[in-house]
């Protein structure tokens, strides 16, 4: 099922996030902060949340549109944060990959919408 495979993906990126922030801390280096946040954010408590929808809604898991919208969300929420820290390192030239990733993000929450209201008992 999609939804524990999100969960466990949101969990790996929640743990790589957090060592990412430990690291900034020790060497006092705070400029990739933001694509830390949205890691965390957007990559694992968000996906945990969407994973965790799906198992308690069992319905809205196992459909094809619950597949694409995880792995659509899953790829952006790692395209997304690593391509802030790309241009937070490298500049502006390289602009086109969070671009792309919080693109991709945005479809996979229009999705996400969809399946609620599909889903949702009222």
């Amino acid at each position: 099922m999609i939804g524990s495979l999100m969960m466990c993906v949101a969990t790996v990126v929640l743990l790589t996030g957090m060592l990412a922030g430990i690291v900034m801390g020790v060497e006092q280096n705070f400029t990739l902060m933001p694509a830390h946040a949205h890691l965390n954010l957007v990559g694992g408590v968000l996906l945990f949340l969407f994973g965790l929808y799906y198992r308690m809604v069992p319905a809205a898991g196992t459909t094809t549109l619950a597949k694409v919208q995880g792995w659509l969300h899953m790829i952006g929420a790692i395209l997304f944060p690593a391509g802030i820290a790309v241009v937070l390192l490298k500049g502006p030239s390289f602009e086109a990959a969070p671009i792309a990733g919080s693109l991709i993000m945005v479809a996979a929450m229009g999705l996400f919408a969809v399946i609620v209201f599909r889903t949702a008992r009222v």
